[in-house]
């Protein structure tokens, strides 16, 4: 493995700031390292990560599920996971199979990371990329736990694991910097933006 490749592992899920909620930051953190990755997914994909997580076997298999036992059927398995780009607030992942007459495979974050634990193999993120958005937490915010980290570090609406349309993501950043005037008690700011965010949901 080469020295641009980061294992990280997975601390957490958090839910994000969205309208209607939805939406949940997976954190990741650098293995022997401080810094932290936040990366925004949809609730579907959460939900997966969750369950193997917790180790809660579906009844039924579901996709995530359903890919592995694909692969393994094919007589093939994952080696690692690799989060190797940030191009216009998407990350992008790559699925290294254990072949090698088959090049990595193109794939959101939250699908190659959910494949990652169904196969127990590494998540890698390039230094490119945690040099751009990964954090050190403060002391302060590490005893608050990982919503303190994110919503304080970092704005969600540039770190989507997919692109989401322009309402969307005004909306997030809007609660991102509702949050962050009430955590700095600028109450007066707090109530502009409260008002922006209403004029837009009701335009909607």
């Amino acid at each position: 493995m080469d020295n641009d490749k980061i294992q990280v592992d997975i601390l957490g899920l958090s839910p994000t700031p969205a309208p209607g909620g939805g939406g949940y930051a997976l954190i990741l953190k650098e293995i022997g390292g401080d810094r932290r990755l936040p990366i925004i997914i949809g609730s579907f994909e959460a939900q997966h990560i969750a369950l193997e997580l917790e180790g809660i076997k579906p009844p039924r298999p579901l996709t995530h599920d359903l890919i592995r036992n694909i692969i393994e059927q094919l007589g093939f398995s994952i080696s690692y996971v690799y989060i190797n780009e940030l191009r216009d607030g998407t990350f992008f992942a790559k699925i290294k199979v254990d072949v090698g007459s088959i090049d990595e495979i193109d794939a959101r974050p939250s699908d190659a990371i959910a494949l990652a634990l169904k196969f127990a193999v590494p998540i890698y993120v390039s230094e490119e990329v945690m040099n751009e958005v990964a954090f050190v937490p403060d002391k302060e915010s590490d005893e608050e736990g990982i919503e303190g980290d994110l919503f304080k570090q970092s704005d969600p609406a540039e770190l989507s694991d997919e692109p989401a349309d322009p309402f969307t993501r005004r909306i997030i950043k809007l609660q991102f910097d509702l949050k962050t005037a009430i955590d700095g008690e600028d109450y007066e700011k707090a109530a502009f933006i409260r008002d922006e965010i209403k004029k837009l949901e009701l335009s909607r």
